[in-house]
């Protein structure tokens, strides 16, 4: 059997370690005074597990809503005697300074923070202690890690700082005493902080990130000409002096001097790439195996001419290059970054991985390098695949959902990102690629959707979630996360947001998500304010005298929520449900869908023998018995009204004690609808169980409730008796029928239809396999 995308199961250790973090209490801790949490004492954690455990725990954090975090959590791997963390990877407002100094007398090698906004001056102090160990180390995003706060309240319950405006600058931390860092990542380093002092203790950097930082002048980097291999300038505003200075570092193996395109747009910088300054690079930097020019609207032409250009097949020989200042390379490069140049459309490139827009492999090449740091272009990069997934075909599958789902789970709160990665899951998993996609990777794409509905409210992300999870078999494939999936449709649909669209999907979702799913699911949805949450759709409705999918779909659905579960049909009774279903027959007499979802719901509640009651009033018998008439939706309507007389006539004539309308005259009425129906029509229904139907047969109540079930059975055993008949003699239907033939007081009419209901399913029996049926 061939294997589907996203197949691999995951490691033990990585099942192991979630296991753990999600059972801590049961596994490698106890509580100290029942709040506490403490590892027991006879643990102890080597780097291995200890820095899986953290960054795991992170990851979870992040992109899963169910998990239980822990206010302490970092305490346990404050004592390097019992754990020993070396690689810790922490981001966003989640790791405040405290965390940091928990970890503080770990020997750590890697320290990577991204986007902590939370972490202050303390936090300096507390990387001080890292400084023997340290050979890694990332402050990309931390923006408030070199101010101290002078207000001691802190974060208030909103996570912002409380007066902000008095953080003070600090200006006596350097790296002094970091003899071991070699790679050092200060992307988005505020602009008040001396870039040249802070770097100056660090004599052996060998890699160094500068990203969105202010550098009047970089003549400070030839400190490390001798060492430095990496230099990423993203977004710095360079000029002709800059690049003097960046070609005297000849032992640069990565240099990224890439823009953001749109940046570019609204002015923002001077410097213009030309042919000649990356004529320069090429030669002067002879050890560059990675180049990162992309966003730089070229000053000259350095493209081959056309003609040459279109000469023999796409070839990544510099020699060949149709970028005349990439003739210079000894060798391809291992990556070229060309996204927004239009360099990336030519045909001979000396990369063997190049970022563009030109083609799938480009794409998702960008996709992969910019997701990280840069969201407001890799969410550009993912508008380019969506246009490749709706217009043309996605060959790369795996890749290309592993590539949009991590920047989901990476950028939850960008709203760009969540926009364009939405709309591009919804093209890649749909039909077309759906045998190719395993359960595991499906169900990765559920959670990411579900994400981005939690936190970001925003409206086209919610409908593009939405849209995407009508990609999935439900409930089936949503099961796993059904309450989640069903708390965040009904948020939507409680929600002031008045967006139709967004509506009519979350309400069908909410419909398909109740329709094939035990009782007890639909008991937990019931007591989560489904039931109220469709009244109060339909009350809108109402008042806007709009009878449209919403208002059908949501009738639709209280249908399904209420089908054999008693706790959900009182909760539509006592939640004035009644008085909507007349204000709807009277203000849409002419809907025939939504009179069959209507009635469809009112035979499931007359099926609880405990609230007839509350049906048997004059005005609701007589609007059942007039519906016995209707013909809209073929039978359906009358078939159901019926239904519900007939589950109100099997109470005996004692329970009917009002005076009009009489009991007998409403059941002629029923016998006539009965027998008015074609036996072969097509049904608009769906049995799980014939258990309400069943029960009205050995009776001599109300033979005309009688009749109505064994025509109700024989109309399904006849039309679809594949369906039908095994679920007629798993539930014991047989016996009941020969019953009804032994009884005196049932209609020989009854007794015929009774006998042909056997004698389907006796034929069913006895030839299971016969396709002519």
């Amino acid at each position: 059997m061939a294997t589907k995308a996203g197949d691999n199961p995951e490691s033990l250790m990585a099942l192991s370690t979630e296991y753990c973090l999600r059972n801590l209490k049961g596994t490698l801790c106890y509580l100290l005074d029942n709040k506490t949490l403490r590892l027991h004492p006879e643990v102890f954690l080597p780097s291995e597990i200890c820095d899986k455990l953290v960054n795991a725990y992170m990851e979870l954090v992040h992109t899963d809503s169910n998990f239980e975090t822990y206010k302490n959590f970092f305490l346990l791997f404050s004592d390097p005697r019992s754990t020993r963390l070396t690689r810790v990877q922490l981001r966003e407002n989640t790791v405040q300074d405290q965390d940091l100094e928990a970890i503080g007398r770990q020997d750590l090698i890697e320290l990577h923070l991204t986007n902590c906004e939370k972490l202050t001056a303390r936090s300096l102090k507390t990387l001080v202690n890292f400084r023997q160990t340290l050979v890694s180390l990332s402050l990309f995003g931390c923006s408030n890690i070199f101010y101290k706060d002078d207000s001691p309240r802190g974060y208030d319950d909103t996570d912002r700082l409380v007066n902000p405006i008095r953080q003070v600058l600090v200006t006596d931390f350097t790296f002094r005493g970091f003899s071991r860092l070699r790679l050092l990542n200060l992307g988005g380093l505020t602009e008040e902080v001396d870039v040249e002092a802070l770097l100056q203790p660090l004599a052996s950097l060998t890699s160094l990130d500068l990203s969105c930082v202010q550098l009047p002048k970089v003549t400070f980097l030839t400190q490390w000409k001798d060492r430095l291999a990496s230099l990423v300038l993203y977004n710095v505003d360079l000029s002709e002096e800059h690049m003097f200075t960046v070609v005297q570092l000849v032992h640069l193996r990565h240099l990224d001097v890439s823009r953001d395109r749109q940046r570019d747009r609204q002015g923002g910088y001077k410097f213009k790439l030309t042919g000649k300054v990356l004529t320069i690079i090429v030669q002067r930097l002879v050890n560059l195996v990675s180049l990162d020019i992309s966003g730089h609207v070229m000053q000259d032409n350095c493209a081959v001419p056309h003609s040459e250009e279109a000469m023999g097949r796409p070839s990544i020989e510099p020699s060949k290059s149709s970028i005349y200042p990439l003739r210079e390379l000894k060798r391809p490069l291992q990556f070229l970054g060309l996204l927004d140049t239009t360099l990336c459309n030519l045909t001979h490139i000396p990369a063997y991985k190049v970022t563009g827009a030109k083609n799938e492999d480009q794409i998702l090449n960008a996709i992969e390098a910019y997701t990280e740091y840069r969201p407001e272009v890799a969410s550009r990069a993912i508008n380019h695949l969506f246009d490749i997934a709706r217009i043309q075909h996605c060959s790369q599958l795996l890749r290309a959902l592993q590539l949009v789902i991590s920047a989901l789970r990476c950028h939850k709160y960008d709203k760009s990102i969540q926009v364009t990665g939405s709309a591009a899951l919804f093209y890649l998993t749909n039909t077309e690629y759906r045998m190719d996609q395993s359960v595991r990777l499906r169900r990765q794409v559920i959670q990411v959707v579900l994400n981005g509905m939690e936190h970001y409210q925003e409206v086209t992300v919610q409908r593009n979630c939405c849209l995407t999870l009508c990609n999935f078999s439900i409930p089936e494939e949503l099961e796993f996360q059904y309450r989640r999936v069903n708390q965040l449709l009904l948020k939507i649909l409680n929600s002031s947001r008045d967006d139709e669209s967004i509506q009519r999907i979350a309400v069908h979702l909410c419909n398909a998500l109740v329709c094939q799913v035990d009782n007890d699911h639909k008991e937990a949805v019931g007591k989560m304010g489904f039931v109220t949450t469709m009244l109060q759709l339909i009350q809108r409705k109402l008042c806007d005298k709009m009878c449209d999918q919403v208002m059908e779909f949501s009738w639709s659905a209280l249908w399904n929520i209420t089908d054999e579960t008693p706790d959900n049909c009182e909760m539509f009774l006592n939640c004035s449900g009644m008085k909507l279903f007349l204000e709807c027959l009277e203000a849409f007499p002419d809907k025939q869908e939504l009179h069959r979802n209507m009635l469809g719901l009112l035979g499931n509640v007359a099926e609880v023998q405990a609230l007839r009651p509350q049906l048997l009033t004059p005005q609701f018998i007589t609007v059942f018995s007039d519906l016995l008439n209707s013909k809209a939706d073929g039978i359906e309507v009358s078939y159901n009204a019926c239904g519900v007389l007939s589950h109100i006539m099997f109470d005996g004539p004692e329970v009917w004690t009002m005076e009009e309308p009489l009991r007998d005259e409403v059941m002629e009425r029923m016998w006539s609808a009965i027998q008015s129906w074609d036996v072969n029509s097509r049904r608009n229904i769906n049995y799980r169980s014939f258990e309400p139907i069943l029960r009205l047969l050995p009776q001599s109540i109300a033979p005309v409730s009688q009749h109505w079930a064994t025509w109700a059975l024989y109309n399904l055993v006849s039309v679809y008796p594949s369906k039908y008949c095994p679920l007629l003699i798993k539930e014991g239907g047989i016996d009941l029928l020969q019953q009804v033939l032994d009884l005196d007081s049932a209609q020989e009419e009854t007794k015929d239809m009774a006998r042909k209901v056997m004698e389907h399913c006796g034929n069913f029996k006895e030839d299971p396999m016969d396709t002519t049926r």
